[in-house]
């Protein structure tokens, strides 16, 4: 009975991913068609080359790259700071990092456009990536994780001649494995599917995300939902495919980062 209600759970779940694929390979002006012979993969190739997915692939990998890279250094550091180190203040800071996860990014849209425009960053690789490198959630996931990490392998480390680098970088580091990736797994997919930097922070065709070229898109074919369908696969397959490749340790990560202090 609970293997038919989880099965029941996953179709309803993924029904409307279905829907999305079966229309997108449906030939252009049908709705619906009950003839598995006449779809049409056509569609996607057609998707591919009038969006200009290319160059939105290459540009939205790249910012997420590194978006990513910056949040996994900056949240290894501090993380590790807030969960080991004994310093004055180091209460005060976990609270105010706990505070930024209530600030909604569209709040300070405007401080960080004056800030971007200041500093000659506008319509620059700069604005994508600068805005969002470093996040309050990451420090207090990898600052949650550390804290479950046995002090006394960091001892040992220390009684061998390590210092705090060496301990991080090759015990912490390597044991935290599971929260790194559940980490690189929230930040890349929320980047990749980010409309609002490129959006705000943007007018060069040259910079457009995969999410930008994806709306554009659609005000182009609103009417032709069989290539619309197969572009919104087309933006949607590498993040199933690196949840896919992570979900093991993305799950351990989210299992075995408590709430600790």
């Amino acid at each position: 009975m609970r293997a038919m209600l989880l099965v029941a759970g996953a179709g309803l779940v993924l029904l409307p991913l279905g829907i999305v694929v079966g229309m997108s390979l449906l030939p252009a002006g049908t709705l619906a068609h009950p003839v598995l012979s006449t779809w049409s993969w056509q569609n996607y190739r057609q998707a591919w080359l009038q969006g200009h997915f290319l160059l939105a692939f290459a540009n939205s990998t790249l910012v997420a790259l590194a978006v990513t890279g910056g949040q996994m250094a900056t949240a290894a550091l501090a993380g590790y700071a807030l969960a080991r180190l004994n310093f004055r203040g180091r209460r005060a800071i976990l609270l105010i990092v706990l505070a930024t996860l209530v600030i909604p990014f569209q709040m300070l849209v405007i401080p960080i456009f004056l800030v971007l425009k200041w500093g000659h960053l506008i319509n620059t690789y700069g604005a994508l990536i600068l805005p969002t490198i470093a996040n309050g959630f990451g420090i207090f996931l990898l600052r949650q994780y550390f804290q479950t990490i046995p002090v006394e392998l960091e001892e040992a480390a220390a009684i061998d001649g390590a210092n705090r680098w060496q301990i991080l970088w090759r015990i912490m580091l390597p044991l935290a494995r599971p929260a790194l990736v559940t980490l690189f797994l929230f930040t890349f997919i929320g980047e990749w599917n980010d409309l609002f930097k490129p959006l705000v922070f943007t007018t060069r065709p040259e910079l457009r995300t995969v999410q930008l070229a994806l709306a554009e898109f659609q005000e182009q074919f609103t009417n032709n939902w069989s290539l619309l369908m197969a572009a919104v696969v087309i933006a949607t397959i590498p993040v199933v495919l690196l949840f896919l490749l992570g979900q093991r340790q993305f799950i351990r990560g989210i299992a075995t980062t408590g709430i600790k202090n």
